[in-house]
């Protein structure tokens, strides 16, 4: 088929028959990626985790039960997460019941409000009690506050928004040479958390874990040592 040209050609480009052939690729669709946000509606459906807190009599005569509802936000896509939306905690105790509720509220406007909310975790576990702090799984925990950070951490690692502390493998090593050396000549007991009885409180994990060995502190939790 033969074209007219009626105006002056300012540029030209030459095509194969290759070219010809070969069908243009479909352009690709950008995916519009949700994030989470305070103006969010709440789903019909959320997935929920609840975890038990049993603490001792003085503290609180009856276990507590925190339940964190997460939402999938980009459901099966490449961008796919799941982030905390609400937080409840329950109880048979009414002791706690006005700061419970509290709490609850604002720890679920903070979740709600998008963005990095990994710093409630120590926010909740700076705050001691002025009566003192107590033993649990041979762990001290600063006050009920701060244990409910400990869950609250628990549950942001088990959805990705925190990694697992990782030690290091020759670290790793010498931990656990040492416990098996202890493991030979000292008995274990369930109540100082599968720790020697003779160790101490170490201050950087707040464990009793901390264990003289060739006249080095060592923690067995952590792995944190005055030798460097």
């Amino acid at each position: 088929m033969v074209k007219k040209i009626d105006s002056k050609i300012v540029g030209f480009k030459v095509k194969n028959q290759e070219q010809d052939a070969q069908p243009e690729a479909p352009a690709k669709t950008e995916v519009e990626v949700v994030y989470m946000h305070e103006d969010m509606p709440r789903p019909e459906k959320l997935l929920g985790t609840t975890y038990k807190l049993k603490t001792p009599e003085h503290i609180s005569e009856h276990s507590l039960f925190i339940t964190l509802n997460d939402v999938v936000l980009n459901e099966g896509t490449e961008h796919e997460v799941r982030r905390p939306f609400e937080v409840f905690i329950n109880s048979k105790s009414l002791e706690h019941y006005q700061w419970i509720v509290a709490l609850t509220r604002i720890m679920s406007a903070v979740f709600r409000k998008g963005g990095d909310c990994t710093f409630l975790v120590e926010e909740l576990r700076s705050v001691f009690d002025p009566r003192g702090g107590y033993w649990n799984k041979g762990k001290y925990v600063p006050s009920l506050i701060a244990e409910i950070g400990n869950v609250i951490e628990q549950h942001l690692t088990g959805i990705g928004m925190l990694g697992k502390p990782e030690v290091d493998k020759h670290q790793q090593a010498f931990l656990d040479a040492k416990k098996a050396e202890l493991a030979a000549s000292e008995t274990k007991e369930e109540d100082t958390g599968n720790f020697p009885p003779s160790a101490t409180l170490c201050y950087k994990c707040h464990a009793k874990a901390v264990i003289v060995k060739d006249g080095c502190q060592t923690c067995l939790n952590c792995g944190d040592s005055k030798c460097g």
